[in-house]
């Protein structure tokens, strides 16, 4: 059974009422978690500014946005810029959501021992060192955001994921800057397809949007449901019976929202592109050569393929 990643020890964290500081342990780079999210200018969930991270979350009161510093190596610090200071249950979700997003809980020593030995990762390693999966705590914004990505490529992706959040998002104005929490399950369960269809989704997208969301509004699936099962396999055997779930899919939400440190979607594209790219080769690798070339990551296959993406992405 997978762990829920959010928890953040006590000693790892301290409350200052204006502000929230986080030990984050070894490796963090903020450089280079800070340089995975400003890859897009077209990023809605969030916005960077002068080595600083603007979010806007939801907790169980009023959405919270807060501001994401490095004030030295080792720390996070979390202020709260909007109009109302939140209460101090409202700043610790804030902290927790944080924690979860750059992965904190993770233990990158096993899987920096063997990338040291391992022919592509090395160097890759070497380069990233530091670098987490930013993931995507909300278990329906990572399943969306799967669904909006199929079959078209990356910058489309966050075009679509904009007009969709902008569309059916809430959001909150400081300092002339808008910020959006993504659209919750049940404002999309009420959609029909020709609500969809205008973002130039497909007609299959927007069904499949629907679908999820209308699952997750009814109470059929849920992130805490799907920690409970007994490892990744079992995950990925729930979601591949939904519609518009396919196994890359199940993978990307098992990697980025569910942290399984094994998942590994070993059909997608980029992966094959950084490999063929780092090893020089004339074609991308097959399948069963990506099997053999994978084997001795083990369980860090999640987080191996984080850092090839990032050497293309």
């Amino acid at each position: 059974m997978l762990t829920n990643p959010a928890r953040i020890p006590n000693d790892y964290w301290t409350d200052h009422e204006d502000h929230i500081l986080l030990t984050t342990p070894a490796p963090f780079s903020f450089e280079h978690n800070l340089g995975y999210l400003m890859r897009s200018s077209n990023e809605c969930m969030f916005y960077t500014e002068d080595h600083a991270i603007f979010r806007l979350i939801a907790t169980e009161g009023t959405p919270v946005l807060v501001q994401i510093t490095c004030p030295e190596p080792g720390i996070l610090k979390i202020t709260f810029p909007g109009d109302t200071p939140p209460g101090p249950s409202d700043r610790a979700a804030a902290a927790q959501y944080v924690w979860e997003w750059f992965d904190l809980g993770t233990d990158l020593a096993p899987f920096y021992r063997i990338a040291a030995q391992d022919e592509l990762l090395g160097s890759v390693v070497q380069q990233f060192n530091g670098l987490r999966i930013v993931g995507i705590p909300d278990l329906f914004e990572a399943l969306c955001w799967g669904i909006l990505g199929q079959q078209i490529n990356l910058a489309f992706a966050y075009t679509l994921k904009r007009r969709f959040v902008e569309a059916f998002g809430q959001s909150a104005a400081w300092n002339g800057q808008t910020y959006w929490l993504f659209p919750a399950p049940g404002k999309i369960a009420a959609l029909t397809v020709a609500d969809l269809t205008p973002l130039q989704l497909t007609t299959k997208k927007a069904e499949y949007l629907i679908g999820v969301a209308r699952l997750m509004d009814e109470g059929l699936l849920s992130k805490d449901m799907l920690l409970e099962l007994a490892d990744t396999e079992a995950i990925e055997k729930k979601l591949v019976q939904i519609r518009g779930i396919g196994p890359w899919t199940a993978h990307y939400v098992l990697m980025r929202c569910l942290r399984s440190p094994s998942a590994f979607p070993i059909a997608d594209v980029g992966l094959h592109n950084a490999i063929k790219q780092l090893l020089g080769m004339p074609n991308k690798p097959s399948i069963e050569e990506l099997r053999r070339i994978s084997a001795p990551w083990g369980d860090w296959k999640a987080y191996a393929t984080f850092y090839l993406w990032r050497t293309i992405y």
